[in-house]
């Protein structure tokens, strides 16, 4: 395995990690928080978190705690993505929680 992608593996590893380590036990994030929030989320990923295009991923019925470790990473700087990096750059913790809470919520489609 070349260095860069075994450097790749490790960051995609340690946002996941991250994800799943800062989800306090048993507290869940506030699925009306989340569903206001979600509501910049919904041009690219639909208002039902269904993806208005394949560009896109779909967010409803995600594993939430892959939801908080990707959106962490993105703001954090671990995963690229210009829009992303923007649109979640001003989320605090508990806005990452609520998200993640409400698209973990919906029905997966």
């Amino acid at each position: 395995m070349q260095r860069s992608s075994r450097m790749y593996l490790a960051a995609r590893m340690t946002a996941v990690l991250y994800g799943l380590l800062t989800i306090p036990y048993g507290v869940a994030g506030d699925l009306a928080a989340g569903k206001a929030r979600a509501v910049a989320c919904s041009g690219c990923h639909g208002a039902d978190g269904v993806a208005i295009t394949q560009n896109f991923p779909n967010l409803a019925g995600q594993n939430e705690a892959y939801l908080v470790g990707a959106i962490q990473a993105y703001r954090d700087g671990q995963r690229h993505d210009p829009t992303m990096k923007a649109m979640v750059a001003s989320l605090s913790n508990d806005d990452v929680l609520n998200l993640a809470a409400y698209f973990s919520s919906l029905p997966w489609k």
